[in-house]
């Protein structure tokens, strides 16, 4: 089989392309991207509710949680309704519960979760003060629990590929009303 003047152009232009793709890569720098708070409120409301069992003694659903970027101490809050009940009774109790956490970047996930995270407050409407105590104190090993895994903004795959190059979240910030994401070029 004989290699003509076409299947040499076709072969130089394939090449071109790649070469092309690949100074890309060295060409385009870090991007910035904005995550607003309305943007990571949307990605959590898609989460909740979340139920689980506390103890063996409660079952506890939390729902709406309301985000807040507080740039000022590098964190996000989280104000969630809480409902409380045992399984063995019929009565539950309800209220609300204040966490917050430091953001960290998981670039293996391509996520950014809460780290560090407490509970800073928890209201329960008409439970007596000293059960109140006990439960404010096993939320805080709930929410630990659940908070881990639960990420509070992921990237999708396109979010981190743009003029044919592959990107990687590599930074964080906080800004008043939202996050920003320094992304490079995968190397």
């Amino acid at each position: 089989m004989a290699i003509t003047r076409r299947d040499v152009g076709i072969g130089a232009a394939a090449l071109l392309g790649a070469g092309l793709l690949a100074s890309c890569a060295s060409v385009i720098g870090p991007r910035r991207v904005e995550l607003s708070q309305a943007r990571l409120q949307a990605g959590l409301e898609r989460r909740f509710p979340l139920n689980n069992r506390l103890l063996d003694l409660f079952d506890v659903r939390l729902t709406r949680p309301q985000v807040v970027v507080q740039p000022e101490t590098d964190r996000v809050a989280l104000l969630l309704d809480v409902s409380v009940a045992p399984p063995f009774l019929r009565q539950s109790w309800n209220g609300t519960m204040a966490l917050s956490g430091h953001l960290v970047l998981d670039a293996a996930r391509n996520a950014v979760f809460l780290g560090d995270t407490h509970v800073d407050r928890f209201d329960i409407a008409g439970m007596d003060g000293r059960r109140a105590r006990d439960l404010e104190r096993a939320a805080d090993l709930l929410v630990n629990q659940l908070v881990r895994d639960m990420p509070v903004y992921a990237f999708r795959p396109e979010d981190l590929r743009y003029a044919g190059v592959q990107f990687v979240p590599t930074r964080l910030e906080t800004a008043p009303g939202a996050l920003f994401v320094t992304l490079e070029p995968q190397r």
